[in-house]
């Protein structure tokens, strides 16, 4: 609102400064400031709401160090993350962009779902809150959503460069030509980024079209289906990463900027020739979303670093996981969620492999035996006498030890 606002009064009435809000990093940098506030400010009343409504937290005796003290500290704080990311977004950014409606489309779904399942074990007094099949059905049809507008949407285009040999010649007749010359037109690609290889391009129309080119035309099955499977795998990962204080939230803020390195610089004709990647026109405008989330996340650690005060709860879990899938599929970085959400794939994975394990050996011997001390993850390191802040933190270091990998897969292939 604010951008259309000062754009208007900058073609108007030359207005001095108002030309400040057609740069991308100016209201990037108000957007986290203000998400910043608003978390740090009113997250502390909302707390209080939460706490007079006694949404309070019930804890399951794991035998956890810690864990009984824990009771009661109100949940569903993700409301904090979620408003302190959309005021900062409708006020700030081109709000006809198709990338910005999908993310707030997102933050909303998976708001909605994950805020259910907390009304559910809190007012219902159901401990298993919403059933999985809803929430998987909630997942799936976001990612048909998703899928289908990058698919279908005229405005989810890229531009891909001219063939090296008619670029050397227009460099050699105009060494100072404009980068936008290089590069052909805009077209609607089913093409992603594979990182680590020298052709660092995968077409997902490939995976059917071997068979014969006509099918060329049900590619868009393919990348919908894609897309579930992302949207899907990184909500649960993030949830089950929300497990003791501080974690998900500060996971979350390390992935989520490493994206917005991405988004910018994948949205910027200059710096995607000069890294060679793929230039995505309209997609730098969700890096005025990322730093508004990320600065919500970091306000709500205010709140929720150990002692946590308030705890998200699914309605800021299962949200954080669906825009981190979301961007993730925008900037078309899909391939590299195996490694920046390194930290949500081990979580997913200590639950798969111990309870696989657990019925397999129930089965063949008649007792469950276990891989792990407890799962997720984080858990098993809690029964192994790690102090939560102690695992938090290393979890961080390792989360930021993801995100240089992944940023260095800009130039090494």
């Amino acid at each position: 609102m604010l951008y259309y606002l000062f754009d208007y009064l900058e073609k108007q009435f030359q207005i001095p400064g108002a030309s400040l809000f057609g740069f991308i990093t100016f209201r990037a940098a108000t957007a986290m400031i203000l998400s910043l506030l608003i978390s740090t400010i009113y997250g502390k009343r909302i707390i209080r709401f939460l706490q007079k409504q006694q949404v309070g937290e019930t804890i399951r005796d794991l035998g956890l160090e810690g864990q009984q003290e824990k009771a009661g500290t109100p949940t569903m704080g993700g409301i904090i993350i979620i408003l302190a990311t959309l005021i900062p977004v409708l006020l700030l950014s081109k709000l006809d962009n198709v990338y910005v409606i999908l993310l707030i489309i997102t933050t909303l779904w998976m708001g909605t779902i994950g805020f259910i399942d907390d009304y559910i074990k809190k007012f219902k007094k159901d401990k298993e809150g919403l059933k999985g099949r809803f929430k998987v059905m909630g997942q799936i049809g976001l990612g048909i959503i998703v899928g289908a507008t990058l698919y279908f949407s005229p405005h989810v285009t890229i531009k891909e460069k001219l063939p090296i040999e008619i670029r050397q010649k227009m460099l050699a007749d105009d060494p100072n030509i404009s980068p936008t010359k290089l590069f052909k037109e805009e077209v609607k690609s089913t093409k992603t980024t594979i990182p680590f290889v020298k052709g660092n391009e995968f077409d997902y129309a490939n995976i059917i079209t071997w068979v014969s080119p006509k099918l060329d035309k049900y590619a868009w099955i393919i990348f919908i289906l894609i897309s579930i499977i992302i949207i899907t795998a990184v909500s649960n990962g993030a949830n089950l990463t929300d497990g003791i204080d501080g974690l998900a939230a500060g996971t979350s803020a390390i992935i989520v900027l490493t994206l917005g390195i991405f988004a910018w610089v994948s949205g910027n004709i200059i710096f995607s020739d000069y890294l060679n990647i793929m230039y995505i026109p309209r997609v730098e405008e969700i890096t005025i979303y990322i730093t508004a989330f990320v600065g919500a996340l970091i306000g709500f650690l205010w709140y929720n670093t150990y002692p946590a005060t308030v705890f998200m709860g699914d309605t800021g879990s299962l949200t954080i996981g669906g825009i981190i899938a979301v961007i993730a599929i925008a900037v078309r970085k899909e391939w590299l969620i195996p490694v920046l959400c390194g930290i949500f794939l081990a979580e997913n994975l200590s639950v798969i492999m111990q309870v696989g394990w657990f019925k397999y050996t129930k089965k063949k011997y008649g007792k469950g035996r276990r891989i792990f001390k407890m799962s997720p993850l984080h858990h098993h390191y809690q029964k192994s006498g790690y102090h939560e802040s102690k695992i938090v933190t290393r979890f961080w270091i390792v989360g930021i030890l993801l995100a240089i990998i992944s940023i260095v897969t800009l130039k090494i292939r």
